[in-house]
């Protein structure tokens, strides 16, 4: 269980999230959705502690987020964040492979996983995010997608309990969104947590089993899709006016009035 308990974050002075509270389970794929600057962003990675809070707590089980020590939160945590910059020009197999750091050996310590499981991890993420084609190529010779995938394997590899990612679907194409989407419903479907920043109300209506809203910092909404999601939450938040149509599983956003031209 990954839990907030009025959660405070500041940046520059200014809060930008206030007053959090929420428990996420393990084995729910869950959406956080928002206008730009909502603060989903900070929230996401204050729950990942990467982010320092101002007050409240951030809570892994029993144990508080900040005072799990790095090597073993980052094999508890895996973080995608919006721009997964890469400052070597490694291959894809290689960045991938960066996903197994937290289980490796360090000098005094045992080894955390064998060669193998490392290799039988790597070779999974490769196929979760189709990258095997591209495993030798140099990260600077790949489109925004193509890194996009990468950088989501190179989580994948880690194995971690949570994967916490934000906007993992942004720069992907219609296929490769749908497959990731597949994917993390899969993780889910492991017993990992998964928690997602979304700016696409449609495809958090669609594959998340929770959405949460937050607006100006603070959680105005959550449930499951139907409800976190419904025309009043997002014409009070969003200020458009919208309908949903199709069904369940399926949806678009129409914005516009109901009566509005099709």
């Amino acid at each position: 269980m990954l839990s907030a308990r009025d959660l405070v974050v500041k940046r520059s002075g200014r809060t930008v999230v206030e007053s959090a509270s929420l428990v996420l389970e393990p084995g729910v794929l869950t959406a956080i959705c928002g206008p730009n600057g909502a603060g989903k962003s900070s929230l996401l990675a204050a729950l990942a502690g990467l982010l320092p809070i101002a007050s409240g707590e951030v809570a892994l089980g029993d144990r508080q987020v900040a005072a799990i020590p790095a090597r073993e939160k980052a094999r508890m945590i895996g973080f995608l964040p919006q721009q997964a910059d890469v400052a070597w020009d490694i291959s894809v197999e290689t960045l991938v492979a960066l996903g197994r750091l937290p289980w490796r050996s360090v000098p005094g310590r045992p080894a955390r996983a064998s060669r193998e499981a490392d290799s039988k991890a790597v070779a999974s993420a490769m196929a979760a995010m189709e990258l095997e084609a591209l495993a030798h190529r140099p990260v600077s010779q790949l489109s925004g997608g193509e890194k996009a995938r990468a950088a989501m394997g190179r989580v994948l590899a880690g194995e971690p309990d949570w994967i916490l990612a934000d906007e993992p679907l942004a720069n992907l194409d219609l296929s490769h969104q749908q497959a990731l989407s597949a994917s993390l419903k899969r993780e889910a479907g492991k017993g990992r947590g998964v928690v997602v920043v979304m700016h696409d109300l449609a495809a958090a209506m669609n594959h998340a089993e929770r959405v949460i809203v937050i607006e100006n910092g603070h959680i105005v909404a959550d449930g499951a899709p139907e409800q976190a999601l419904s025309r009043e939450v997002i014409e009070a938040v969003w200020q458009v006016p919208c309908r949903w149509l199709g069904k369940a599983g399926a949806r678009a956003l129409a914005m516009g009035p109901a009566d509005a031209e099709t």
